[in-house]
């Protein structure tokens, strides 16, 4: 026989694991094979192929150039492994690149997209985030440079990508570590004045973006308040905070 948690009047308010119940000195059965599952599909989304083709696919909409490079590392394992390797673009891509926009006119932002740790979270939120974002940014007339597909990225490759673009801030969207129950959430990770060896407290985050987090639209606000917020007064990271209602977001 089961006994039910007192709280169970405030699960259907949370995905938060709370009111389980027991049976006896266990938890019930249910509870022990949803944790299962959602620790399987935790580690399916952090080795699930990405596949930068299918999402420059569904970004044709959207009216901007593509780039596509590679990170340092490689593949999934040395990925995981050495995440400094995911941190810079393969020696390739950084000649490539570097000459591409040797005489471009500098961009207002960069923008990278990754697979980063769930290639899930960014076949499902980057194109209707970005569906939302890039509007807000055109009617704020800030310059955007072609978009960069950089598989197996960590959040840092946005400094050695806006910095070659000469970009005056770089945004970098990728997927987030998995989750028990949010294998599909996004990070969207902002820098002013990307350059090789930017530290973390210079870098504003926004999170969990998914349906069931952090929506799209409201995300894409978010972000571009902090795009507009950072070029205007140069600054980003700790010093730079969503003061909309009150509200801080660093």
């Amino acid at each position: 026989m089961t006994d039910h948690d007192a709280w169970a009047n405030l699960r259907p308010h949370t995905p938060a694991r709370i009111a389980l119940g027991r049976a006896g000195g266990s938890l019930p059965t249910r509870e022990v094979l949803d944790f299962a599952l959602a620790h399987a599909l935790a580690r399916d989304a952090v080795h699930e192929p990405f596949e930068p083709h299918r999402l420059k696919e569904a970004l044709a909409p959207i009216d901007l150039p593509v780039f596509y490079m590679e990170s340092a590392a490689g593949d999934r394992a040395t990925y995981l492994r050495r995440p400094d390797l995911g941190r810079r673009l393969s020696d390739k891509a950084r000649e490539a690149l570097g000459k591409a926009c040797a005489d471009g006119p500098g961009f207002d932002l960069a923008i990278v997209l990754s697979d980063g740790l769930s290639a899930l979270a960014a076949h499902r939120q980057i194109p209707p985030l970005l569906r939302h974002l890039l509007p807000l940014f055109g009617r704020e007339g800030i310059r955007v440079a072609p978009l960069s597909i950089v598989p197996l990225a960590r959040v840092a490759i946005e400094d050695e990508v806006g910095e070659l673009m000469g970009a005056r801030a770089a945004l970098v969207l990728l997927g987030e570590r998995p989750g028990l129950g949010s294998p599909d959430s996004l990070g969207a990770y902002l820098v002013f004045g990307p350059r090789v060896g930017n530290t973390d407290a210079r870098r504003n985050c926004v999170s969990n973006i998914r349906p069931e987090g952090l929506a799209p639209e409201i995300a894409a606000e978010m972000i571009s308040y902090l795009v507009v917020q950072s070029l205007r007064r140069q600054i980003s990271g700790v010093g730079l905070k969503d003061e909309r209602g009150g509200r801080s977001l660093e």
